[in-house]
Order: C-alpha cells, then structure tokens, then sequence
C-alpha cells in the first residue's frame, strides 16, 4: 500500500504542477473567455463545435483540473486512512482537498460572473495552498521510509517565528504578481529593476497599473533580501543538519531564479515559457518554504512537550 500511495503521491504532485501553469496559462493567453460565460460546459455544448486556441487552453485545463481533484480526493482518503496516525496528514488532507475545490469555485465564478481583479488574483495564492499541500503529504509518505536528519533537528523559537513570517510575506508577493497579471500591468514599465532608469525616482506621473508593477518589483526585491539573509542565518545556525543545509540552499536558488525569470519576462516582451517558468519557481519555493513550517510546528510541538518534561535535552546541533 504504501508504494502505491508513493506513486499517487508523485502523480497528484506533477498533476498539481499541471493545474498550476495551466491557470497561469490561461490568464497569460487572455483565454479565461474562451468558453464563453459556460461552465462546466463549454459554450454550452459537451462537445464543442467552434474550435479555437482560447476554447483549447481553457477547456484542457478544466480537463486536467477535474481529473486531478479526482486523484487528489483518491490520495486525500487513502492517506487519511492508512497514515492517520502521522500528526500532519489529516490536517494536511483535508487543505488539499479544501483549497483545490475552492479554486475552481472562484475559476467558475469567474467564467459565468466576472470578478475583479483583485479577486482573481486570489486564485493563484489559492492554487499554491493546495499545491503545497499535496507537495507536503507526499513528503510524509516518502517519509516513512526515510526519516532524514529530521530527528536530530530542533528549530529554535526565533527561526520559526520568522520562517511563518516568511511564508505569509511570500503569499502577498504572490497575490502582488497575480495582481499583475490580472491588471494587464507586466509591460507597462520598459525598464528593470526602475519603471524607468533614466530617471528612477520620477513616480508623480505612474498609471495605477505602473504602481501595481512597481509595487510587485519592492514586494519581490524585500522577498529576495530576506530570504537570502535568513538563509545565511539558518545554515550558519544548522549547519551540522543535512536538510536544514540543502533545503535552504535551494531556497535560495528558487527565489534567485525568481528574480531572474521577472527581469526575463520584461527584457523578453513577455515571453510566454519565461512567464510560465515564473509562475512554476515561484510555486516550487512556497512549497519548499511550506515543508520548513511543517518542520517548525512541529518542534513548536517538542518545545511544549519539553516544558513539561524536565528529563528533555535539546539536541546537540542547538545553538
């Protein structure tokens, strides 16, 4: 049972990663129309008849997004069932599900009601919960097998008060990049890191999308300063822990591609792959951000234990 929940694990895992670029796919290509103000049908129809670029990209990715709830659902029941007793699964089980269903309540909304943008760019914050999720419950099964230096490890109280921080802060740079996308506000500056280089500190004249991009370009820029210092921190203070160590380098890595990739999309025109590769870096670091809160709650949970226990040591990596 447990090799074919790792299986499950891994499929709903890349499926997610599916519904992810295909949501970022369809806002990038102007396709959320594409079936009309229809849903679950498109156009009305089950088979549709006049066939076009935005009906295919928007059809496919309810197509993948239906198919993935019911595999999701699958890995939610047999998990609960068989890792119950696991501290996170239930929890974890229930977010999956939960925030996978809601998104695509907020997609459809979308489709037969329209929604601001600011209520859209909800859907992609929304989309990285429920991936975070199955990313996390998959960890839990590989777990089972092997338990990496987790054991050994005790993140003090100061690191995972910063690492929530951290991963709250990342969602509203997150919702910031949607707005982006939704405000039609990506090309509206010319110029990187300023709107305009020339003369960088010229605001009085911004467009309301220009503040949106600018003020998605500071969110991010905080988000690489503080991640690149925590990560100094964390491995200066760990640094005896394989996970700590490997985990926050590629933290590190992932928003430094970020960065990268953002710049790419405004020296590209907008590259669609460049942009489709933002959205999906971005991803894989909250979920790696996610797995380090799933790791702080639960010596969040030791520490209690510990008040209770005056028998209980620290772990000697512990600074």
């Amino acid at each position: 049972m447990i090799r074919r929940l790792k299986r499950l694990s891994v499929t709903a895992v890349i499926g997610m990663i599916f519904i992810l670029l295909g949501g970022a796919l369809v806002t990038k290509t102007d396709s959320g129309a594409g079936c009309g103000k229809s849903w679950p049908l498109c156009n009305g129809e089950f088979m549709p008849t006049n066939i076009t670029p935005e009906l295919v990209i928007e059809l496919s990715h309810r197509l993948v997004s239906s198919i993935m709830g019911i595999v999701v659902l699958a890995l939610a029941i047999l998990a609960w069932r068989h890792l119950g007793h696991i501290r996170e699964v239930k929890f974890l089980s229930f977010l999956s599900l939960f925030f996978l269903v809601l998104q695509g309540l907020i997609g459809a909304a979308a489709v037969m009601w329209g929604q601001s943008d600011f209520v859209l760019a909800m859907h992609f914050g929304i989309s990285l919960i429920s991936f975070a999720a199955v990313f996390l419950l998959m960890l839990l099964i590989f777990e089972i097998d092997q338990k990496f230096d987790t054991k050994a490890l005790f993140i003090e109280k100061k690191h995972r008060l910063e690492i929530y921080a951290l991963t709250l802060y990342t969602l509203i740079v997150v919702y910031t990049g949607a707005l982006v996308r939704h405000a039609q506000a990506n090309l509206v500056c010319a110029d990187w890191p300023f709107c305009t280089n020339t003369s960088p500190f010229d605001i009085s004249s911004f467009s309301s999308a220009q503040w949106i991009q600018m003020g998605h370009r500071l969110a991010a820029g905080i988000l690489f300063i503080w991640t690149l210092a925590f990560v100094i921190r964390a491995i200066k203070a760990y640094r005896h822990s394989k996970v700590m160590v490997y985990g926050f380098s590629i933290l590190f890595g992932l928003i430094l591609m970020q960065v990268l990739f953002g710049a790419l999309i405004i020296f590209t025109m907008l590259n669609l792959g460049i942009a489709l590769m933002h959205a999906l870096v971005i991803s894989c670091y909250f979920a790696l951000l996610s797995y380090f809160v799933m790791l702080a709650t639960r010596h969040a949970s030791m520490e209690k234990k510990a008040q209770t226990n005056t028998t209980y040591t620290k772990p000697a990596d512990v600074k």
